[in-house]
C-alpha cells in the first residue's frame, strides 16, 4: 500500500530569523573587503620574491595597488547615503559598561558577554582599521607622489608602510578566522538577517528594529543598550 504524502503541517517549521544588515551594507562590506584583498595580493607580489617572479609585470602590480589603495575608502564614503550604514556607524563608534564587561569575559575566556549589534571586539576592530587605513594611505601618497616631501619623510612613510602592511594582514586574517568560526554571522551579512536564537544569544542587549520609527533606529537602540549593559552589570 502507498505510503500518504506527508502532512505540510507536520513539517519543522522554520526558525524566526530578524534583520541585521541591509543591502546597501552588503555592498559596502563586499566592495571593501574586495579592495583589500587587491591591496594585500598585489602587495605581495611586490615584496615576495617568488610571487614577484610568479607574476612579473611589476609595473602593472604597482599601478594596481596603487588605484586599489586609493579607492579603498570609496564604498564607504558613498555607502554613507544609506540611513542604515550610518546608524550603525553610530553604533561601532559607541562605548558602553557592557563593552568593558564584554572584553574582560574575553579576555578570561569565560562566557557571559552582553552585547548590543555589535560586541567590543567588533568595535575595536573597525577602529582600528580605520586607522590602519587612513595612515596606509597617507604613507602611500608620499611614497607615490615623490615630490610631496623630502627624503627623510617618505622614508619614514616606507617603514610606517611597510609594517602596518604586516599588521593589517595579521589582523585581516584573525578577523577572517573569526567569521569563518561563526557561519550564522556571515549568513546575515550575505543575506541580511539572522537566526533570532543566535542574536539572543551572541548579542543579548541587542533590539532588532528598535528605533526604526523616525527613520534610523541608531541612537534610540544604542542608548538602550548601553543603559541595560549598565543595568545588568550593576545587579551581577
Amino acid at each position: 500500500m502507498p505510503r500518504p504524502p506527508e502532512s505540510r503541517t507536520g513539517a519543522t517549521p522554520a526558525r524566526p530569523r530578524v534583520p541585521r544588515f541591509t543591502p546597501a551594507e552588503h555592498r559596502v562590506h563586499r566592495a571593501t573587503a574586495t579592495l583589500m584583498a587587491v591591496c594585500v595580493l598585489t602587495a605581495g607580489c611586490l615584496y615576495l620574491p617568488f610571487l614577484a617572479e610568479l607574476v612579473g609585470r611589476r609595473h602593472l602590480m604597482v599601478t594596481v595597488h596603487e588605484w586599489s589603495g586609493i579607492l579603498l575608502p570609496v564604498p564607504l564614503l558613498l555607502g554613507l547615503g544609506s540611513r542604515a550604514l550610518r546608524a550603525d556607524l553610530t553604533r561601532l563608534n559607541r562605548y558602553g559598561p557592557h563593552d568593558r564587561q564584554w572584553l574582560r569575559a574575553a579576555l578570561r575566556r569565560r562566557g557571559g558577554r552582553p552585547a548590543g549589534k555589535f560586541n567590543a571586539g567588533q568595535k575595536l576592530y573597525a577602529a582600528w582599521i580605520a586607522g590602519a587605513v587612513l595612515v596606509m594611505l597617507g604613507t602611500g601618497l608620499l611614497m607615490w607622489f615623490t615630490g610631496l616631501a623630502p627624503l627623510v619623510w617618505r622614508t619614514g612613510a616606507t617603514f610606517v608602510h611597510d609594517w602596518l602592511a604586516l599588521a593589517v594582514i595579521i589582523v585581516i586574517a584573525g578577523h577572517v578566522w573569526k567569521a569563518y568560526g561563526d557561519p550564522e554571522s556571515r549568513r546575515g551579512l550575505r543575506t541580511g538577517s539572522v537566526d533570532a536564537q543566535w542574536a539572543r544569544r551572541e548579542h543579548p542587549l541587542w533590539v532588532p528594529g528598535e528605533g526604526k520609527a523616525d527613520g534610523d533606529g541608531d541612537d534610540g537602540g544604542e542608548a538602550g543598550e548601553s543603559a541595560d549593559g549598565a543595568g545588568r552589570q550593576d545587579t551581577a
